[in-house]
């Protein structure tokens, strides 16, 4: 029989609660595990919560509590503590009921209605698709995928998002690169703008139109550097020569786009596609996957920019200054005001993200969850007061951060080979230490925390290894079960009060917290609360199995005994499934 200990403390208390102070019957009812064992296996500060509203002593109220509760013939004790805890000490057979639970509910086991079918969107990666994803795009791909999975564990109606910045200059700038690589291999030679994409990817896209469209998109050097400011010395690293070579690039882009004409639009689309495509089979291989991949060009397309601005505007929350458009930032927590439409009529990434996120609320969405790099942290006073201005519920709106990976070979931080500039691929990551080292160790630390990747240590087959310690005490029980040799479905039936020893008691104990730890992890956003209890899970199980014999001539102990260790590695398994790792069954 499937049994919830919480669930039963909770309603005892709810029908004292409802004898003791029926007034207050709403009153949320909190359960922990006490850290010390002796003081029993829950533990309620209620009276402590009515104590204002009863105008009574918490221990008074406590006693009265106490004297309400229903007999439970699962409960053994119900003792009052300190100032007015009153602590729950189960049987030992309701203490071993949760294997039962476990193997009846199998996959589903932790799965809770916490979220209500609430609608949530989780916008995750969101990477400019101008070049291969990096080491810090596969922390946020990593974390976002687990949350995802986690949230809709946990009863959320979970929709997973990639917003697609397929608008602006930096599309642009990876448009004007590949053709330049593409001159080049037509014997037109230019000086690569320092501030281009570099990398193989940007010649290669540049041999692919050239396998498909030959010589058609050659112009002449002469009308290609036509009017375009000279480049700077490369030495130079002073804000005027930045600005040299980021005109020197916005010339290139106007010549290219007017000597191309009809045909840029083709290059563009060709950079974006290919860089897409990328990106997704890295993560599809990554094991991150996204109901939508939503365009920033659809929000021009549908005139939702224009709209948005100037709905800010009737509301008077811009103003024009030197022929630009700037939203009153400051006033909801911003440091300046920022610009929304330049002089030249052109729209910043601001205006449309602004339309992003009022296209979120328009979709009807009960909560929207943004990852962002750290980096992003001075962004969200003026998204939120964006939000605000737009006479929207920015308490909806959460925004996650995510701070960077620091990859560590032998104690240093490592330089990894790749092709495709001064970054870190996730791609070389993968192919180092595999997708579940991978997915494990980013989340093996709160996001929000630097991360130190070490990359020996992921790729070790050790204890020190958590995601090989977890997965060799799910493969242990594998093997355990091979050897026995019997029939799995018959441990459901399995004499459970035979499971009396210490290590059996603490193993049951940490089954049962198993839903507690998704409630909280998805309260909290925090995956790596998943990792730490199955880390925690397996040192568990191991020392029992050192410790124990599994195999015994005693048919019925062997049977209770298998039937905790295959829920320890169902437990495994669900945990392992919303980090994306696998669970190999030998190793």
């Amino acid at each position: 029989m499937t049994f919830d200990s919480r669930e039963h403390i909770t309603g005892l208390l709810q029908v004292a609660l409802a004898s003791v102070a029926p007034e207050h019957t709403e009153t949320p009812i909190h359960l922990e595990r006490p850290k010390q064992a002796s003081h029993g296996d829950f533990a309620t500060n209620l009276p402590m919560q009515l104590a204002r509203a009863l105008k009574q002593a918490p221990r008074a109220i406590a006693e009265r509590i106490v004297s309400a509760l229903p007999t439970s013939p699962l409960v053994s004790e119900v003792s009052i503590a300190g100032a007015g805890f009153i602590n729950f000490t189960l049987q030992a057979d309701a203490k071993t009921r949760v294997v039962s639970t476990v193997l009846a509910q199998a996959s589903d086991f932790g799965r809770s209605t916490l979220g209500q079918n609430a609608k949530v969107l989780v916008e995750f990666v969101s990477a400019n698709p101008t070049g291969p994803l990096h080491v810090g795009h596969g922390r946020g791909a990593a974390y976002g995928a687990s949350l995802s999975d986690l949230l809709a564990f946990a009863g959320w109606d979970v929709t997973r998002e990639y917003y697609v910045n397929d608008a602006g200059r930096q599309m642009d700038i990876l448009a004007i690169s590949t053709w330049i690589r593409y001159l080049d291999q037509h014997g037109v030679s230019i000086d690569y703008p320092p501030n281009g994409y570099q990398g193989d990817y940007v010649r290669e896209m540049a041999r692919q139109l050239t396998n498909a469209h030959g010589d058609k998109y050659v112009r002449s050097k002469l009308v290609v550097l036509e009017g375009t400011p000279g480049l700077p010395d490369a030495s130079r690293a002073d804000d005027e020569a930045k600005t040299q070579r980021e005109l020197h690039l916005d010339a290139l882009i106007a010549n290219g786009k007017k000597l191309l004409a009809e045909d840029w639009p083709y290059v563009h689309q060709h950079a974006l596609s290919e860089q897409l495509a990328d990106g997704r089979d890295d993560l599809d291989g990554f094991g991150v996957d996204f109901q939508n991949w939503f365009s920033e060009n659809s929000l021009f397309d549908t005139g939702l920019v224009a709209r948005c601005l100037d709905k800010l505007d009737a509301a008077g929350h811009v103003y024009e200054q030197n022929g630009a458009r700037w939203f009153r930032s400051t006033d909801f927590g911003d440091e300046k005001d920022r610009v929304v439409q330049r002089d030249n009529g052109l729209y910043t990434y601001f205006a449309s993200d602004i339309a992003y996120h009022l296209n979120k609320y328009e979709r009807g969405f009960d909560r929207m969850i943004n990852i962002w790099g750290a980096d992003h942290h001075g962004y969200i006073p003026r998204v939120k007061g964006a939000v605000q201005a737009l006479a929207l519920d920015p308490a909806k709106l959460d925004i996650a951060l995510v701070q960077f990976a620091v990859l560590y070979r032998n104690g240093e931080k490592a330089s990894m080979s790749t092709r495709s500039g001064d970054y870190v691929t996730l791609r070389s990551l993968r192919a180092e230490v595999g997708d579940d080292a991978c997915r494990f160790f980013y989340v093996l630390r709160k996001a929000d925390q630097h991360l130190d990747f070490d990359l020996d240590l992921a790729k070790s087959q050790s204890a020190d290894n958590p995601v090989y310690y977890i997965q060799y005490a799910h493969a242990r029980i594998c093997s355990l079960m091979a050897q026995w040799n019997g029939v799995e479905a018959d441990l459901k039936d399995a004499d459970l009060s035979l499971l009396t020893n210490p290590r059996e008691a603490a193993l049951t104990a940490f089954l049962g917290r198993f839903p507690e730890v998704i409630d909280a992890a998805a309260r909290d956003l925090a995956p790596h609360q998943v990792a730490f209890y199955l880390r925690d899970l397996a040192a568990e199980f191991h020392g029992y199995y050192n410790a124990e014999r599994m195999l015994l001539d005693d048919a019925e102990l062997t049977c209770a005994r298998l039937a905790l260790s295959v829920a320890v590695r169902q437990v495994i398994r669900n945990g392992m499934t919303l980090l994306g790792v696998s669970c190999p069954e030998s190793m």
